[in-house]
């Protein structure tokens, strides 16, 4: 199942000022606050702020429930992988591809 685009990443250069704006903005305190990545959650959706964020040029992630199965068929649709299903903790699983018209699709497995 598709679950929609739930997830959102700010690439961002300061981490710290970032964190600060958004928790503002979010009137909330993050859920995750690590060097490499500061995540919020508003109900269903995750705003993340990435450091590393300007160098992926990935700013938003489907959720879905079988992350391999989507990531085939959008090869069999015409999509070349970039970044293959891989694990960032805690069993979540992230994979990349890139359509015909250069637009990144993210992919994300929540963790079960």
């Amino acid at each position: 199942m598709n679950q929609g685009l739930r997830t959102v990443i700010y690439p961002v250069g300061d981490l710290a000022n970032a964190k600060a704006l958004f928790g503002k903005l979010l009137g909330a305190e993050p859920y995750a606050d690590e060097a490499y990545y500061v995540g919020f959650r508003i109900g269903e959706q995750e705003i993340g702020l990435d450091p590393n964020g300007h160098k992926q040029g990935m700013t938003g992630y489907w959720h879905v429930d079988d992350i391999r199965r989507y990531l085939q068929a959008l090869v069999e649709a015409g999509a070349v992988v970039l970044d293959d299903v891989r694990d960032v903790g805690g069993g979540r699983l992230i994979a990349t591809v890139k359509d015909a018209d250069g637009n990144l699709i993210g992919l994300l497995q929540p963790s079960s």
